[in-house]
């Protein structure tokens, strides 16, 4: 699955998009590599200007030119950013939204490009994995407690940590974060699932704001929409979202709100709809139909995060 979405500025559609897996790369400049490459036609970028790749979760950047440095946005921010000097090798990005500048005091469309990073991994109980923690093959509980020993600095034999060593002492293990030595608390109660949420949404973000104020009018009308079934509640349009979400985000505009239904149909994999249901409609049909906004979710139109 891919892990990064590199927008071009000017870009019309999906198909002048790049999409990269965990360990693909793109690289970037005003004479970017033919057929693998984003050419950016700028005067003041470099021909090789940079390289991005993505890494899971996250990506990273280098940045091939010897005096631009290039800066990272993350429009979901309050002005946060990072800042690339030249020369600087796989520098990690955090942001699932991300304005590349590549040049200084250029705002303007055409100096940069937009990247979207929709992948989350999250961590789960590991006496809550089916079979246990997958990483020790172990049962629910003595496989959180294995999987602990090893974080904490097991022996190369696979004895574990927590045990006494040959004169008799206790074992070299270390806790971490608070963990005992046999892993019962702290990290060691935590391993990656190997069924990772199919629909990750971060609640802390525009996008959901959005969903939650699509999916309102159908919660609290009790409104579950089942499968192949359209929502019975009217589904705001564009503008009542705009209205809507002004308390909790007072800058919004139309065109935000349309980014983020854009953005939320590229994260959950939605096709553009055959009939006469709207995108507005099928993503509220989509999200009610496995549970991605419950009632309790809309407490973020109200400036609540949950």
């Amino acid at each position: 699955m891919f892990s990064v979405i590199i927008v071009p500025d000017g870009c019309r559609g999906p198909e002048e998009q790049y999409r990269l897996e965990p360990g693909h790369t793109l690289r970037f400049g005003r004479t970017a590599p033919a057929g693998n490459g984003l050419t950016i036609s700028h005067p003041a970028v470099a021909c090789a200007a940079g390289e991005i790749t993505a890494t899971g979760a996250f990506w990273i950047l280098t940045n091939f030119s010897s005096d631009q440095t290039y800066i990272v946005e993350n429009p979901e921010g309050a002005g946060e950013h990072i800042r690339v000097a030249p020369g600087r090798a796989d520098a990690p990005v955090p942001f699932e939204f991300a304005r590349v500048r590549l040049c200084a005091g250029e705002s303007r469309p055409g100096c940069g490009f937009d990247v979207l990073a929709p992948r989350h991994d999250y961590l789960t109980p590991a006496d809550a994995l089916v079979g246990g923690n997958p990483l020790t093959g172990g049962g629910r509980r003595s496989g959180a407690r294995e999987g602990g020993a090893r974080l904490n600095g097991s022996p190369k034999d696979g004895s574990a940590s927590g045990g006494s060593s040959p004169d008799g002492s206790p074992g070299g293990g270390v806790p971490i974060d608070g963990a005992s030595a046999d892993g019962a608390s702290g990290a060691a109660d935590w391993a990656f699932d190997p069924f990772p949420r199919p629909y990750p949404l971060d609640h802390t973000c525009h996008y959901f704001l959005v969903l939650a104020a699509l999916c309102e009018a159908s919660l609290r009308a009790g409104d579950t929409a089942p499968a192949g079934d359209a929502t019975s509640a009217p589904v705001p349009d564009i503008a009542e979202l705009t209205e809507r979400l002004r308390p909790v985000w007072p800058d919004v505009s139309p065109a935000d709100i349309s980014w983020n239904i854009d953005y939320l149909r590229l994260k959950l994999r939605l096709r553009s709809p055959d009939g006469p249901e709207n995108i507005r409609e099928a993503l509220v049909r989509f999200a009610l139909r496995f549970d991605l906004v419950q009632e309790g979710h809309l407490a973020v139109l109200e400036g609540q995060l949950v």
